[in-house]
């Protein structure tokens, strides 16, 4: 573990109010493992002795049907933590994680924070803290997925991907459009359909990228059934000038 990865967990919720020193405990030396993407981290149904840092990537964990259709129950990106719930109650995951992108993630044992909780208890506390925010996220989540159009909801997707209130933007969208789909609820046509429906408000898509001609259009359809609701906005995105080039089909 190198002093920035060190510093990585100490960021992130599950670890902010542990102190360094249990933090290095629970590392116990290991090193984040490289995977490419595609890669299994784990399957429904394995025995829950671990859970995982994301240090570079992404990351889905999802179910899967009798019918083989993926269901994305979530996408977690560095600085998450994924799979501690599991280790808790009932001693199997619930469903499967696999890299969407080349990933590093950092293994941590579950006796590792098992013996830290007893030494600690007040880890279990902050444990608890971290999980009922990404519950609130979660639910959150089904809530827009009932509430909002397809094109509301790619619209929100984009804007949580760059930090700009205004001018143009180009996006590198983190992952497959498929997996964007099932990630937002509807199936690739859908996705299709709603996006050539954002064109009306500057959005092109080129290639793996998309382009955003006004931000703040942008913002504004997507506000405007949101109840004034403010947004959070994470990542980043470059600016760039208006216009797909020519190469590009949308």
């Amino acid at each position: 573990m190198t002093v920035d990865h060190e510093a990585m967990l100490e960021r992130s919720p599950l670890f902010q109010a542990m102190g360094r020193e249990t933090v290095r405990a629970l590392v116990q030396r290991r090193a984040p493992r490289f995977h490419e993407r595609g890669e299994g981290i784990f399957q429904q149904g394995d025995p829950a002795d671990a859970f995982f840092f994301v240090v570079e990537g992404w990351v889905k964990v999802f179910r899967e049907r009798d019918s083989g259709e993926q269901i994305v129950v979530s996408i977690f990106s560095a600085g998450d933590t994924f799979g501690e719930a599991a280790m808790f109650i009932g001693g199997r995951y619930p469903a499967s994680a696999e890299t969407v992108a080349p990933s590093r993630i950092l293994r941590i044992e579950g006796a590792a924070l098992r013996r830290a909780i007893l030494q600690n208890p007040q880890i279990a506390f902050d444990m608890l803290a971290a999980f009922s925010v990404h519950l609130k996220g979660l639910v959150e989540q089904v809530e827009q997925l009932k509430a909002r159009s397809a094109p509301e909801r790619i619209a929100d997707f984009l804007l949580d991907q760059t930090r700009e209130t205004s001018g143009a933007a180009t996006i590198a969208l983190p992952y497959e459009k498929a997996l964007i789909a099932n990630r937002l609820g509807m199936q690739p046509e859908s996705f299709s359909r709603a996006l050539v429906r954002l064109r009306e408000v500057g959005v092109t898509v080129c290639r793996d990228n998309v382009l955003i001609r006004d931000i703040a259009k942008l913002l504004a359809f997507a506000a405007r059934s949101a109840d004034g609701e403010a947004r959070l906005v994470g990542g980043q995105a470059r600016a760039h000038p208006a216009g797909c080039s020519p190469r590009m089909r949308s």
